[in-house]
């Protein structure tokens, strides 16, 4: 169940949100990975200026926990997102043993082209992973969050389209 240290780590993921969006190339998606009550990485979406589809911010930020922790598994450590993870960085969060994510928007609170058509979602994968031990948690801030993004519906223009 979410709380106020929940709460005070998003807001923090949604800062580094903000910032991503200010970046060259950037994007507003931020995360913040929280291991003892400290945070251990954290990063936005840098796919584009890193030239990299896999710079997601849930992975830049476990690169940069793991570098920090010198140790690729983060056993016991909280991810924070502004955006509900997609596939790829909830699998990571899977091989990389994540105990808990909070996220904040989830599909229904933001456009389409987001996500996967198919709509998996991250509890799917998770239990596909047979991953049972991994808590989740949506919708913390949700609101806040999902003003980062295009609402659902919402006309894009042409160049923000994405996944569509």
């Amino acid at each position: 169940m979410a709380d106020s240290t929940d709460e005070g780590f998003m807001r923090h993921a949604i800062a580094l949100a903000q910032a991503g969006q200010e970046a060259a190339g950037g994007s507003p998606i931020g995360c913040v990975i929280v291991l003892d009550g400290r945070i251990i990485g954290q990063g936005h979406n840098q796919t584009e200026g890193d030239h990299d589809p896999t710079a997601h911010a849930e992975v830049v930020a476990m690169r940069r926990a793991g570098a920090a922790v010198r140790n690729w598994e983060l056993r016991g450590a909280t991810l924070y997102s502004t955006l509900q993870p997609c596939g790829m960085c909830t699998m990571a969060s899977i091989w990389a043993k994540i105990g808990r994510i909070v996220y904040g928007a989830g599909r229904g609170d933001v456009h389409s082209m987001y996500f996967e058509d198919r709509h998996l979602d991250t509890d799917d994968f998770i239990r596909d992973a047979y991953r049972r031990d991994i808590g989740i948690e949506g919708g913390v801030l949700a609101a806040d969050c999902a003003k980062l993004y295009y609402g659902p519906g919402e006309s894009l223009p042409f160049e923000e389209q994405a996944n569509i």
